[in-house]
């Protein structure tokens, strides 16, 4: 029986609650069909965490300035209380597809990728050889990554030219004292504060008219206090298709300007040196992680030069550094969902125009993807909002023809959450951590307990961010006794 025989508003489910599944959430709701009355909606949305955003939370670096704006905007849609959010809930073991058809119409996958892609060379298995997604997920206080990370190296080498392979280098690269004005948990500062590093190397395949960073996160790099950053004049070499780009792309000039203008400016800073360098390298392949005692003890890389259309060759010459770590950051990669198709080559759910696609390469009638997990991980927020925008348009033009749930009723999700044990938190539980983290950074004192964290200093931070998993869920739910109550205006 199709949904045009139902007397139940369309019920969908979301599956993850980042920037994808909430925009993928608002658009439907504001969609010209729902605002004329011809289609009525209710939206369930997912998250494996107890707590809301996704990558945002848990995969941007938290001394972004455009944070605050993106969670803001974010919260906005989900404050309104015409979409409900579940969390704490994983797909594929709290919840499998047949318990999702069986209660929604419909269901939009939007689970991101948080995997680093691979990088195929000798000595990547080495001990201090690290994917820099899970580097990622530790300093943002992932719930479900190790506390501790072995911060033990002077010298670091970071492999990619994007934004991650920035982040990485100037949260390994920054003083923790500075990251006190950021929602960091407690746990990493304190790894970050007895970081003995000293030198972090950025290698880049190309040149600098080919990196994939933006000017924002590029101008980051010297907001970092006491940190140099060097250059290297045999890394500026320019083909081409680099003045090509150049001259009519507004984005290259202003890196490729703000890096020569470092390069010019370095031996300014040579008469007083910071405590700590930031390196910034083009035209590097990597080669081999080189080991001793099965430890990283160098990096190896071949040098290469453009060729005329801004793409690299190698040209025979290796170079080898010194480093004790070695930090891969060349991308994200999507995983694999229980009962869903899925592209092992580019990591993504099958699917055209957002339609998900069977083995034969058929539509499968109610399922749906936006986001990383549907394109890959490209793009920023403007192309995750045109991708969401595509998959609810499909999804609205499928609308008559979708399988119909056979419990479409809201209470029906709850109580088959309830009967199987899950603590999922909600929207409200939410709130009640939000202010418990504010209330943490509003009480926050340092103090010299033997860590070397410094003296006894009151010092107010936005926020402090819990980070095991069952104390989220227990201030969610009103379970633990540490909760504070959200201050409202006038009190």
């Amino acid at each position: 029986m199709s949904i045009s025989a139902a007397v139940h508003p369309l019920r969908v489910a979301i599956i993850g609650s980042g920037p994808a599944g909430v925009y993928a959430a608002d658009i439907l709701t504001k969609s010209q069909e729902v605002r004329g009355g011809d289609v009525e909606v209710s939206i369930d949305l997912f998250e494996s965490y107890p707590a809301p955003y996704g990558l945002i939370r848990y995969g941007v670096a938290p001394d972004h300035p455009r944070i605050k704006g993106i969670v803001n905007a974010l919260h906005k849609v989900l404050d309104r209380g015409d979409i409900r959010f579940l969390g704490n809930v994983t797909y594929g073991r709290d919840l499998t597809l047949s318990d999702i058809r069986h209660l929604y119409d419909a269901v939009i996958f939007s689970t991101g990728a948080i995997k680093d892609s691979g990088l195929d060379i000798p000595g990547v298995e080495l001990e201090g050889s690290f994917g820099g997604a899970d580097f990622v997920s530790w300093y943002d206080g992932h719930p479900d990554v190790p506390r501790e990370w072995p911060l033990e190296a002077k010298h670091v080498a970071v492999i990619g030219n994007g934004n991650v392979a920035l982040d990485v280098a100037r949260m390994l690269s920054k003083h923790a004292e500075d990251l006190l004005v950021t929602e960091i948990a407690d746990n990493v500062y304190r790894g970050l504060k007895s970081s003995p590093v000293t030198d972090v190397h950025i290698f880049g395949r190309r040149g600098p008219a080919q990196v994939k960073f933006t000017p924002l996160e590029l101008r980051e790099l010297s907001h970092s206090k006491d940190v140099d950053i060097v250059l290297y004049p045999e890394d500026f070499v320019f083909d081409a298709a680099s003045d090509e780009a150049i001259r009519s792309n507004n984005q290259v000039k202003t890196m490729v300007n703000t890096l020569t203008n470092w390069l010019v400016e370095e031996p300014s800073h040579a008469d007083k040196p910071a405590s700590r360098r930031l390196h910034l390298h083009f035209l590097h392949s990597p080669v081999e992680i080189v080991g001793t005692d099965g430890k990283v003890s160098g990096m190896k890389f071949e040098r290469n030069e453009l060729d005329g259309t801004g793409r690299a060759r190698g040209t025979g010459e290796i170079v080898h550094y010194p480093v004790q770590a070695v930090y891969r950051a060349i991308g994200y990669f999507g995983s694999e969902l229980p009962e869903v198709g899925f592209d092992a080559a580019r990591g993504v759910i099958p699917n055209e125009a957002g339609r998900v696609l069977d083995a034969d390469g058929k539509p499968v009638p109610g399922i749906y993807a936006t986001g990383w997990i549907k394109r890959g991980p490209v793009g920023l927020i403007g192309s995750t909002k045109g991708d969401a925008l595509e998959t609810i348009g499909c999804l609205l033009e499928d609308r008559l023809s979708l399988p119909r749930a056979e419990k479409p009723e809201e209470q029906a999700v709850i109580d088959l959450l309830e009967s199987r044990g899950v603590q999922y938190t909600s929207w409200e539980g939410w709130l009640k951590l939000d202010a418990h983290e504010e209330t943490l950074g509003a009480e926050y004192v340092r103090a010299d307990d033997g860590t070397g964290l410094g003296e006894d200093t009151a010092a107010k931070r936005p926020r402090v961010k819990v980070v095991p998993r069952e104390d989220m869920i227990s201030i969610s739910r009103g379970t633990s006794a540490e909760i504070s109550p959200r201050n409202t205006p006038g009190e």
